[in-house]
């Protein structure tokens, strides 16, 4: 969709089931709703009519304590021109008793303008064979049992949300919010997301092929304080040049101990985790179009432009331009950054 041709209301419809996460549901149907908050603020009409749809009418039990009403009874004849599969804590137990929505899916897809599935979701669209062949992500804790369920997906684990087409997958929880907000931009542009998020606190938009695993939380999993703390410190001064000696002194530790010990708790080099935050903090600026790659380069910490693209190409296959083009941004605007 672009906001540049839309005409009408959108129709959205969330679809639920018995044990459906409850935030993955409401974190993006509070988008929308913030979204036709803000269009009507500017004296324009709602942008969204969402509606909870299931297999059948009722109260739909979450999670939670909480349970959604549905309104609307999914069927292949009444297509809305969104729609969103929220996942659940037992996938599998979701998918034996929800054979409804996999023939749903299998029949909608190829008419349906945009159809998503937030978090482990992702596997009635598998199910239904319209992810063969395309990149899908999920939530890390279910990847593995993913690729190994459909092979012929091309699983990426890493990664915060994907678009393959009409279809749109994301990681787990909040991850819904970061592609409710990739659809807001989509559809009516990088400004009305922005305030959504600015209302909702939240970032405008973590870049879909951003990590599920930042730095930050690497170094929250860290079992020993010291290293806890001295990677929380290189986040703070990614602007110096490290070598592995210092590091091990301003961590009271003897330098083999020290590239030992951090290798077991991190599960990586200094040197790979140091270049892991410059990598994450560029993916993060590069959702600034104003930007250029020199600048973000340089923000990021990267010695030059050169060096940047060096990391993009080893961790993504991909250099920073293309990065941008393909996750900074859902498409509104992406060929407006200055090089």
């Amino acid at each position: 969709m672009n906001s540049t041709v839309l005409t009408t209301t959108i129709t959205l419809d969330m679809v639920v089931y018995p044990g459906f996460k409850a935030l993955e549901a409401i974190g993006p149907m509070s988008v929308f709703e913030y979204a036709n908050l803000h269009l009507q603020r500017r004296g324009r009409p709602a942008g969204y009519d969402v509606r909870i749809a299931s297999i059948d009418l009722g109260l739909v039990p979450s999670d939670t304590l909480m349970s959604l009403e549905a309104t609307k009874v999914l069927s292949s004849l009444a297509l809305p021109d969104s729609a969103i599969i929220v996942g659940a804590r037992h996938i599998q137990a979701a998918l034996a008793d929800g054979a409804a929505i996999v023939d749903w899916v299998a029949q909608v897809s190829p008419r349906i303008t945009r159809l998503a599935a937030l978090c482990s979701g992702a596997f009635f669209l598998a199910a239904a064979g319209v992810l063969d062949g395309k990149r899908a992500t999920t939530h890390w804790s279910v990847a593995d049992r993913l690729q190994a369920d459909f092979p012929s997906v091309l699983v990426d684990a890493d990664a915060i949300f994907l678009r393959a087409d009409n279809l749109w997958t994301s990681a787990g929880v909040t991850a819904g919010i970061d592609l409710a907000l990739a659809m807001v931009e989509d559809d009516f542009g990088r400004d009305l997301a922005l305030e959504v998020a600015t209302e909702m606190v939240v970032y405008l938009k973590r870049p879909g092929g951003q990590s599920q695993f930042s730095a930050h939380l690497l170094s929250e999993r860290t079992a020993r304080p010291n290293i806890r703390e001295l990677q929380n410190w290189i986040l703070e001064n990614l602007h110096e040049r490290f070598t592995v000696a210092q590091l091990a002194e301003k961590a009271l530790m003897s330098e083999r101990h020290f590239a030992r010990t951090f290798q077991q708790e991190v599960g990586m080099s200094t040197q790979e985790f140091i270049e892991g935050c410059r990598f994450e903090r560029a993916t993060q600026l590069l959702a600034d179009l104003a930007l250029s790659l020199k600048t973000v380069a340089a923000r990021a910490c990267f010695s030059d432009e050169a060096h940047m693209r060096r990391v993009f190409l080893k961790k993504l296959g991909i250099p920073p331009r293309m990065y941008r083009e393909r996750f900074a941004t859902t498409g509104v605007g992406a060929a407006a950054h200055v090089d």
